[in-house]
């Protein structure tokens, strides 16, 4: 029987409480999930590659299904490497979604044979961004509501 494999892939600068719930909302329909968090030399992060991928571990500790891996280069490519089928993407609001049928639209020009699946953003956490948590972060604010329960502020110190 063919495993039913996606990918997950981000930055996750930070990993968020929402998405934590796409990924937990999205394990009954595959065998595995792949977080891939990318590794885009030209774009500035708040927390390294090491530490982002050490979170996210955290968060699935435990779950078979879940593997946490860096990668760089074209998504699909990424995905054809690790016999994935499935893109998996969560949308938060009508802007996500335009941006991300594009790129969508896009891989699947660049490799006929993967599909994007989108899951809706629980209400919720239509509000919550990486780029949020980090605001609040670095002005001291609380984010107990943001991030998924087992990271805490402390986690996050570089």
């Amino acid at each position: 029987m063919t495993k039913r494999k996606a990918i997950f892939p981000g930055s996750f600068d930070p990993f968020t409480a929402g998405h934590e719930s796409v990924v937990e909302r999205a394990l009954p329909l595959f065998d595995n999930i792949i977080i891939a968090v990318g590794d885009n030399i030209s774009k500035t992060t708040m927390l390294s590659l090491s530490k982002r991928i050490e979170l996210i571990k955290i968060v699935f500790k435990g779950d078979p299904k879940v593997e946490v891996v860096s990668y760089t280069g074209l998504t699909v490519d990424f995905a054809k490497m690790h016999n994935c089928k499935f893109i998996l993407r969560g949308l938060r609001t009508s802007a996500d979604f335009e941006f991300e049928r594009a790129i969508g639209q896009t891989n699947k020009l660049l490799n006929e044979e993967i599909e994007t699946v989108f899951i809706l953003a629980r209400p919720e956490h239509t509000f919550i961004s990486s780029s949020i948590i980090r605001d609040v972060y670095k002005n001291n604010g609380d984010l107990t509501h943001l991030l998924p329960n087992r990271i805490t502020k402390a986690d996050l110190e570089i």
